[in-house]
């Protein structure tokens, strides 16, 4: 992929890639990123930091961390369907976590969730970083679902609606001035929140360890506005506030 990463459009190299299955919805996010194998495997090993990492995307407004009666270990993913609802109105997203595989070069962790809400069912989240050298690292970041077709009706609905204006990332020509046609619709739809949550991973990572909960939410929140046409939704001191009011009625973070 080196030549698709080399021409790559986002301003660093990432290749983002969609496409609506049969049942639903994926987006594959391929990247360096200037971060160690190491110091990645440290970070993403544990699922209470997958935690700390998911609670960055702006519809996240809670995540706990517990086991199966399996004994396997999970996480619960509470998320509003916007930024402004109340987390009383969350849905939970219960992802079982596994980290598949963990040695000196490679890095494999799956979660997945086998329900969600309104209609939406096989949630699917898997991490894998190889090392490139002593400091940077080659990830594959995907994000899946399934949904019925009431669901992808009614999604279709919205976007054609109220999110008419809401574009991805992949380019489908020129408009008559000059300027890139992005994707819409379900595609679109996908390929926002794949990015979004690809750049959580990218903020914690890159702010190191031991950092606030407000230092990552800051490089979050300053790297979903490098793409406003497609992530900007809030302001920083409204997001800022929300997250600093879930870390304080949970009691989670600093």
């Amino acid at each position: 992929m080196s030549g698709k990463l080399a021409r790559s459009s986002f301003g660093r190299p990432i290749q983002l890639d969609s496409q609506e299955t049969p049942t639903g919805l994926q987006g594959d996010i391929h990247a360096v990123v200037d971060h160690p194998l190491p110091a990645i495997s440290a970070a993403l090993k544990q699922s209470s930091h997958w935690c700390e990492l998911l609670a960055l995307h702006v519809n996240n407004r809670r995540c706990r961390t517990g086991t199966t009666p399996q004994g396997q270990d999970m996480l619960t993913l509470f998320v509003v369907r916007r930024y402004d609802k109340p987390v009383e109105q969350a849905f939970e997203l219960p992802f079982v976590y596994r980290v598949a595989s963990a040695t000196p070069e490679y890095l494999s962790v799956e979660m997945n969730a086998a329900s969600g809400p309104l209609g939406t069912s096989n949630y699917r989240v898997t991490l894998e970083a190889v090392a490139l050298d002593d400091r940077r690292s080659f990830l594959h970041f995907s994000y899946s679902y399934d949904h019925n077709m009431m669901v992808r009706m009614a999604t279709q609905a919205y976007l054609a609606t109220f999110g008419r204006d809401k574009v991805g990332f992949t380019v489908e020509g020129k408009g008559a001035d000059g300027q890139p046609e992005y994707i819409r619709g379900l595609r679109g739809l996908v390929e926002r929140n794949a990015m979004r949550y690809f750049l959580t991973l990218d903020a914690y990572l890159s702010s190191g360890a031991g950092a606030s909960a407000e230092r990552r939410e800051r490089a979050w929140f300053a790297a979903a506005q490098q793409y406003p046409r497609q992530l900007h939704e809030i302001d920083l001191d409204t997001y800022l506030a929300i997250k600093r009011e879930d870390r304080q009625r949970d009691g989670t973070g600093r």
